[in-house]
């Protein structure tokens, strides 16, 4: 292959990457991007994508169990069984008909596509291997945008039985015992699936709750459903060594404590992949392992940027996709700057948690005066419909002038109010702009009427 140039480099083809690319393109910007491995990087191939495919098959697997049982719907059938096999071959078809539909948009974009990993060899200029050697592309500007990797245990490296993510989204069979060593969102969304699939599931954390990010009051209706699906949980508990089917923890007490496991699966958090890049051949400014960033994406170096899991918290997909279209616009030559006022998250456990901006407790330790309005799911009737009535909706907001600092919920399907969430706080809402919004009944979104207007003082259905 010959060496290429071009005005903008992307490396790394996940979200961030390839949406940086694409617009980028759409703006008349010769781009490349280069990536070693399938176009969609973690999150449309081992992340995101695939894990909320496999939590819907064992939400469907769960709900077909449950109604071979007596049930208060007069539903009955056999007890369902799972070829396994086929759930992987129908997740894995999802990843390709997404993965192939993001090379296709590159195309449309006039993107050229390199398949091979990059290496700085300078600020201007990187070096990719290919399955068809060595070529060097030279560009007026470089965006960083590798990710992130599951992080290892220095005392429990992957291989074998002991797996990341990435090798709990392939297995070829459910397995009868499965440890998951962390309680963060990754750990709890597996286990839970895992054990709605049939696995005995045992969660081992070193912390004293569960999501420790999260505050208790949005945490305990998934710490009830974990007990309801008879799932072990050890908290204040290290993971100290597997061996022979057995992984041994200790506790804060210097107990120990033996948990038969077939797999061990470790969700300790994930880290830069800079590994391999070549950074010692820049001069970049890093914040711990991340690269540091101003508020454009830009690095200590002129004409390269960074974006995504690479430059810290959050590493969430949907605001390396954000940064990557404002430093595409950037090279275009617009004027922009990162002013985003809420990154909603979400945690895919059941029952799920939403959070956009402000908690009561981050409010409070800002010295701010709140409002702290809740609306319990239990009297939605929509919750109530689909017997899933665990979960409140959250409003946070200033008492002086009713302005929405945050929302938070958590409940059966509430991952789909995140959007409306993020575009209140965006956009400046307070209170009676969303008590005066009309909310289509019977729906979940009422709830949330119903906690502004409970913050005003008048809630109606209690």
């Amino acid at each position: 292959m010959s060496d290429l140039s071009c005005k903008l480099l992307v490396i790394g083809a996940g979200p961030g990457g390839y949406v940086t690319a694409i617009r980028a393109g759409q703006l008349g910007v010769d781009t490349i991007i280069v990536d070693g491995e399938a176009l969609g990087g973690t999150c449309l191939n081992v992340g995101c994508i695939p894990s909320k495919a496999l939590i819907h098959a064992a939400d469907e697997f769960a709900a077909s169990a449950a109604h071979s049982k007596k049930n208060p719907l007069g539903i009955s059938h056999p007890k369902p069984k799972i070829d396994f096999k086929q759930t992987i071959k129908w997740k894995d078809g999802v990843v390709k008909q997404l993965t192939g539909g993001v090379g296709a948009l590159l195309k449309k974009a006039k993107v050229r596509t390199v398949m091979g990993w990059a290496t700085f060899v300078d600020g201007k200029t990187v070096s990719v291997a290919t399955d068809k050697g060595e070529i060097k592309i030279s560009a007026e500007n470089i965006c960083i945008a590798s990710g992130s990797t599951s992080t290892e245990l220095p005392h429990m490296p992957f291989g074998g039985d002991i797996i990341s993510s990435t090798e709990a989204l392939a297995l070829e069979t459910v397995p009868a015992s499965l440890a998951v060593i962390g309680a963060g969102y990754i750990g709890l969304e597996l286990g839970i699936a895992y054990a709605k699939l049939g696995a005995k599931v045992t969660i081992v954390e070193r912390e004293d709750r569960i999501l420790p990010i999260y505050d208790a009051a949005l945490t305990k209706p998934v710490l009830a459903r974990l007990k309801a699906l008879k799932i072990n949980l050890h908290l204040k508990t290290d993971a100290a060594a597997f061996a022979d089917g057995v992984l041994t923890g200790k506790t804060s007490g210097s107990k120990s404590v033996e948990i038969p496991a077939e797999k061990v699966l470790v969700t300790v958090g994930r880290s830069p992949q800079t590994k391999g890049l070549g950074l010692d051949n820049l001069v970049l400014d890093m914040d711990g392992p991340f690269i540091k960033i101003d508020d454009r994406c830009r690095t200590a170096m002129t004409g390269i940027y960074a974006i995504g899991d690479v430059t810290g918290e959050p590493m969430l997909a949907h605001r390396a996709m954000a940064q990557g279209e404002m430093v595409a616009e950037l090279v275009a030559g617009k004027a922009r700057v990162w002013d985003k006022a809420v990154i909603p998250a979400i945690c895919f456990t059941d029952p799920e948690i939403v959070t956009a901006g402000l908690s009561p407790d981050e409010a409070e330790a800002e010295n701010i005066e709140i409002i702290n309005a809740m609306f319990p799911l239990a009297a939605n009737g929509r919750s109530l419909a689909i017997e899933r009535t665990d979960g409140f909706i959250r409003i946070v907001a200033r008492k002086d002038n009713h302005l929405v600092l945050g929302i938070q919920a958590v409940g059966k399907g509430c991952a789909e109010l995140a959007s409306g969430f993020g575009l209140a706080i965006e956009m400046g809402a307070r209170l009676e702009d969303i008590a005066d919004t009309i909310h289509a009944h019977p729906t979940q979104g009422e709830a949330v009427q119903e906690a502004a207007l409970k913050g005003l003082g008048h809630a109606l259905h209690i």
